[in-house]
């Protein structure tokens, strides 16, 4: 029987599948990296969210590991060049969450053009003011998606109904406009945009890719958002975008200073940057739950079951 170990929690769709045919599950999730260090030479599979690097050292111990699944998009824990190169295939699901990120990018826009979260608290404290929240509306606007995979492609299509203008870049992909999107070169972004929208995972390359040059490259003020990665956007420049008015706000449902595993934001709430961000009425915030619905918990769990079937 193929053992498989999960390091992290799935919806338990995974692992009953996955006993029901043949695999025999553990979930351990409280493993630390030198009790993973010690076990992983007996497991044909391990699932994985975020909260562990799966690093050259660590595969090297992994003898018997043939893939590695990971419940959500991102693969950056993952040293998955390596994993391949020794023949273990490495598997992750956005096709499982990209309706919520999707769904959530354009949820976080339309509260921050008509300042619902700032009426809210302000109703809720016997503050009835109505000029003071007037909107504005995303029609005639012009969207830019940067990276046009599985999750740009989703919010490009909940954008379709509000008549406005969307331009996908993707320097990885060539031919790609359809029904909800025209391709674009950087520099069409940087001279029509009203609204940027970040899908891109993080790599070396794209590692603080949004910072001062890249704001002053808009021929006009922008509208930010980031569902992708927090480390992709450099926070410190973003603030003094917002100062100079190269960018009329933004929404953030990721941070650069999230640590590995997402959970700990201890160092933002420390930082200066981040109190001006928090402060700001032009600002919408949410914990990296962009992907994290009920619904995308068990389509994620049933990406991966079809995945791990294809190759065993």
């Amino acid at each position: 029987m193929k053992k498989v170990l999960f390091i992290d929690s799935a919806h338990p769709f995974l692992n009953e599948e996955l006993q029901k045919n043949g695999f025999n599950c553990d979930l351990f999730y409280t493993l630390s990296y030198a009790e993973i260090e010690n076990t992983i030479v007996n497991y044909h599979g391990v699932v994985i969210r975020s909260k562990v690097q799966l690093d050259k050292h660590l595969l090297d111990k992994a003898k018997n590991l043939k893939f590695i699944a990971r419940v959500g998009a991102g693969m950056e824990n993952i040293d998955v060049a390596y994993a391949e190169s020794i023949g273990i295939k490495c598997l992750h699901a956005p096709e499982g969450n990209r309706d919520a990120v999707g769904e959530h990018a354009l949820a976080m826009l339309l509260a921050l053009f008509n300042n619902i979260c700032k009426a809210d608290a302000e109703v809720r404290n016997g503050k009835w003011i109505r000029e003071g929240n007037r909107g504005i509306e995303l029609g005639e606007k012009t969207v830019g998606i940067i990276g046009y995979g599985n999750m740009g492609q989703a919010f490009a299509q909940r954008l379709k109904g509000f008549n406005c203008k969307v331009l996908a870049y993707d320097k990885y992909k060539t031919n790609y406009s359809n029904e909800f999107s025209q391709q674009a070169t950087l520099q069409n972004l940087f001279d029509n945009c009203d609204v940027i929208s970040l899908h891109v995972p993080l790599t070396e390359e794209t590692a603080f890719f949004i910072n001062t040059e890249f704001f002053n490259s808009f021929k006009k003020p922008i509208y930010i958002i980031n569902t992708a990665r927090g480390k992709v956007l450099k926070t410190a420049d973003l603030v003094k975008a917002m100062q100079n008015k190269k960018v009329l706000g933004a929404c953030l449902d990721v941070l650069e200073y999230e640590e590995g595993s997402f959970e700990n934001l201890q160092k933002a709430f420390e930082s200066e940057d981040f109190k001006y961000l928090a402060q700001s009425n032009n600002v919408v915030l949410s914990p990296h739950v962009g992907g994290w619905t009920h619904e995308s918990n068990l389509k994620l769990a049933q990406v991966l079951v079809e995945k791990i079937f294809k190759i065993n």
